[in-house]
């Protein structure tokens, strides 16, 4: 059964705009679902998944909210240039970015090829970089500006395997802190969620199928919903948190205490 949390119908993002990156499936859809449900008209982005990016979008309009797609690979800045131009002449302004792009990949370090390397960090790194970049002009304007990123559990853990991962997601938290005092004379807040072991359906890292030394469960005995991430997502943007900002949240049951 598909969760509720984070999808109950509210108000307080009325009259909002949001960009979710990687909004295809998995959590970037459920946080583009959660904050339509807010109120926020959502561009729903993706590189490659198209059909599934639509069916982002027929979700949030069957539920009565306001959402478009358009594609785009978010390390390309001029096909960033485009997405957020797109945006803003669909919806009329920008208010929230939501920096969601990611490539998961497992490979022991001996193993890791160098354009893999690249490819990783550009994704999660570049992505955030560009998207945040060309988005700064229209989040000032808000006046109530936020930018959340979507960081890793692994990056304040370790992990076996996963080098390239860890080492950007580990990027995107400083990068969170960077920002939130480079921009908080404009009123935009940054933030990083991070999430814990979440089911979703992409395949390892983080499904079902996960190998053993990775099936122990958080100390509240259960993995965690992708819309639980959504929910921490939408109340980062909401007009409650503007004294919120530099944070890594981590959502994830307990697994990591920092």
């Amino acid at each position: 059964m598909q969760s509720t949390i984070g999808m109950t119908p509210g108000t307080e993002l009325a009259g909002k705009v949001a960009l979710v990156t990687g909004a295809a499936r998995n959590i970037g859809r459920a946080i583009a679902r959660s904050l339509a449900a807010g109120g926020a008209a959502v561009m729903v982005n993706a590189n490659t998944s198209r059909a599934e990016a639509e069916q982002t979008v027929a979700m949030i309009e069957a539920a009565g909210g306001r959402a478009a797609l358009h594609i785009a690979d978010v390390t390309d800045a001029a096909a960033v240039a485009a997405l957020v131009e797109a945006t803003v002449k669909r919806f009329g302004r920008l208010d929230f970015l939501v920096n969601n792009a990611a490539v998961r990949a497992e490979t022991t370090f001996a193993e890791i090829r160098f354009e893999d390397w690249r490819r990783v960090l550009s994704t999660i790194l570049d992505g955030a970089f560009l998207c945040t970049q060309a988005c700064l002009p229209h989040l000032a304007r808000s006046g109530a500006g936020a930018v959340v990123n979507l960081g890793g559990l692994t990056a304040h853990k370790g992990a076996v395997g996963r080098a390239h991962v860890i080492t950007a997601k580990a990027g995107i938290a400083g990068l969170t802190r960077a920002l939130a005092l480079d921009l908080a004379p404009q009123h935009i807040t940054v933030n990083c969620v991070v999430p814990g072991t979440i089911e979703t359906v992409r395949g390892l890292p983080g499904a079902p199928e996960r190998p053993e030394h990775r099936r122990a469960l958080p100390p509240v005995g259960r993995r965690g919903e992708p819309e639980e991430i959504a929910a921490m997502v939408r109340t980062l943007c909401g007009p409650d948190m503007r004294y919120v900002t530099g944070q890594s949240i981590h959502v994830n049951g307990g697994n990591l205490m920092p």
